[in-house]
């Protein structure tokens, strides 16, 4: 999902300082869309999907239809609510990245205490609906998720590059929240579907980080790439992650809740996955990165829902 028409809009109306008549002036269209962007809707939909797949994966005896609806209403509202939430603590931070600085908040189209109480709003409504329609252990991890992302991670961006690794944490969580709702407890399958999306996000976000590396630079945010130049460890990371989840991803079909045709999809995957990681560690360059970025972007969904479709 990406905000197209509505997000020339609003660069339009961010060139300037806005007055309090111009927001006044300001569409409904353009204040909708305003909106939407603090939700992050891109990532909120990979969420949502990754928890769903983790829903069908654990549902014992056919799919509770009405259950799945709400841990996709809940979870949606939660990854919205982390989103917006995110984007008002960073609001400096993003003004000065050419990548960000459009942003509502940076540009001055929406006031800030306006997003703070749009994020408190959305995640209260989450946890309090994932409660009453789902079931309180789900409810329980989506506010491990909250915390962890908000109160650990975001504040340890511009302090150290062990950042990445912790929000590595809250980050892996959605497939394990759709597994729960589904079974309403604990297992070793949920931590392997965790211990996939965990492994999977250093390739894929050192791939961003190496991208934007000076952007982070200029914000003053410690991504690997930004704190060792060379690149080395950060080509060394991309490889050893992906190598490490290689195995990771074999586990569904050996403790049987997926079955073989994944597991065959999972090695031809995986293989593509460890040329795209192994030629962007060999290149540590822009365009390399991009590619890898790609090829996660299209690994993690493809690999979901093989997984779903032999389940």
């Amino acid at each position: 999902m990406e905000i197209t028409r509505p997000a020339e809009e609003l660069a339009a109306q961010a060139s300037g300082i806005l007055t309090e008549p111009a927001r006044g002036e300001m569409s409904p269209s353009v204040r909708f869309a305003a909106y939407l962007h603090l939700t992050k809707p891109r990532i909120t939909l990979l969420v949502v999907l990754s928890a769903l797949a983790g829903f069908a994966l654990g549902s014992p005896a056919g799919i509770d239809w009405m259950t799945m609806f709400h841990t996709a209403i809940g979870v949606a509202l939660l990854s919205s609510g982390i989103g917006t939430l995110n984007q008002h603590w960073e609001r400096d931070l993003d003004a000065l990245m050419q990548r960000t600085k459009k942003r509502p908040l940076p540009s001055g189209i929406l006031p800030a205490q306006y997003a703070l109480i749009f994020g408190i709003a959305l995640t209260i409504i989450a946890e309090i609906y994932l409660l009453l329609t789902v079931n309180a252990l789900t409810a329980l991890w989506g506010f491990v998720a909250l915390s962890t992302y908000l109160f650990i991670y975001t504040p340890l961006k511009t302090r150290t590059h062990w950042c990445t690794f912790i929000g590595a944490f809250p980050g892996a969580l959605p497939p394990l929240l759709g597994w729960t709702a589904a079974r309403n407890q604990m297992g070793l399958e949920p931590f392997v579907l965790f211990g996939i999306m965990f492994l999977w996000q250093f390739p894929h976000f050192h791939a961003i980080a190496t991208m934007y590396r000076e952007e982070y630079a200029r914000a003053g945010i410690k991504m690997l790439p930004v704190v060792e130049p060379d690149l080395k460890s950060t080509a060394r990371q991309i490889v050893m992650y992906t190598v490490l989840l290689l195995p990771v991803t074999l586990l569904p079909t050996v403790l049987q809740f997926s079955g073989w045709v994944y597991l065959a999809g999972a090695v031809i995957l995986g293989a593509m996955f460890l040329y795209a990681s192994i030629a962007t560690a060999m290149k540590m360059d822009r365009d390399q990165s991009r590619f890898l970025l790609k090829a996660s972007v299209l690994y993690l969904p493809l690999l979901f829902g093989l997984m779903v479709l032999d389940s």
